[in-house]
């Protein structure tokens, strides 16, 4: 993405309460605000105009990150609507100060962001279905460029559910393959401005340690990756399907430990130097 300046602006001076969004050299502009200022948001002048909105949230049933992305031609009138959901907390919104959105174009972008957000796989899409719609092709590539910016601005308000996890393909340099062994089990991976990628075809201890039950986040980690088919098990181990972004690199060390562990320690590099020892070097490079 090409670089840009954010101008966020705080009406009540609290980042938690309600904010406006800009980016420079864009004729779109955010709205965002928690639940509980749904009123403060709908009595917003831009709350009359067409746009994309989101509802962002916990499903109450699995605790993962829930998404309802949804377009109108007046989004004061529509959102009222989804009162009756109760997964939400956060409702963002984006219009066009040019106020050359169509329904046409509106339609277009719900349906390529659920699309895009169901690829990313960071949330449950709530939608049912895409409405989407057929735009001439000089008014898709501006569209295009609109949902570009639009997923530019909304990781500066909170949301992250379009923010697709970091490949080595999204940047020229290639990034150090990092190794996490124990009890002859190898697993790979690589850090992220995101936190650390396991990559598929790495290795995880079968059965948790007895510290599990004191702090049992990493084997409820461990399930819920299971449960999802990202991890399963083969012979006396288990092994990542598919490449798995974690918070950190002790998050992904806990998991292919099967408990707490201190992944500064246990991500080493090809020379056997930890991250810990790495990031030492560079603080005195």
């Amino acid at each position: 993405m090409a670089s840009a300046t954010i101008k966020i602006f705080l009406p009540h001076g609290d980042p938690k309460r309600l904010r406006t969004a800009e980016l420079s050299n864009w004729t779109g502009k955010a709205i965002a605000g928690p639940r509980s200022e749904f009123d403060n948001v709908l009595a917003r002048e831009e709350s009359a105009n067409p746009g994309i909105y989101f509802l962002t949230g916990l499903d109450p049933e699995t605790g993962q990150p829930s998404v309802y992305i949804g377009e109108a031609e007046s989004i004061r009138d529509r959102v009222k609507a989804h009162l009756e959901k109760d997964f939400w907390n956060q409702i963002v919104f984006f219009i066009s100060k040019d106020e050359n959105l169509t329904k046409a174009h509106i339609r277009y972008c719900e349906g390529r962001l659920i699309e895009i957000a169901k690829i990313a796989g960071r949330a449950i899409v709530k939608n049912s279905q895409a409405s989407g719609s057929k735009l001439p092709e000089s008014d898709r590539e501006d569209m295009e460029v609109f949902l570009e910016k639009l997923q530019q601005l909304l990781p500066a308000l909170g949301v992250e559910v379009f923010v697709p996890t970091f490949s080595p393909s999204q940047t020229s340099a290639q990034p150090d393959v990092l190794f996490c062994e124990i009890k002859g089990l190898k697993a790979k991976g690589y850090l992220t401005p995101n936190g650390l990628v396991v990559i598929a075809g790495s290795q995880a201890v079968l059965n948790p340690r007895g510290s599990a039950a004191k702090y049992p986040w990493p084997q409820n980690m461990r399930e819920k990756l299971m449960e999802q088919g990202n991890l399963v098990a083969s012979s006396d181990h288990l092994v990542f399907t598919k490449d798995v972004e974690f918070s950190s690199p002790s998050a992904a060390a806990a998991v292919i430990h099967g408990g707490h562990a201190n992944g500064l320690t246990a991500w080493k590099n090809s020379s056997n130097q930890s991250l810990k020892e790495l990031e030492a070097l560079e603080a005195n490079a």
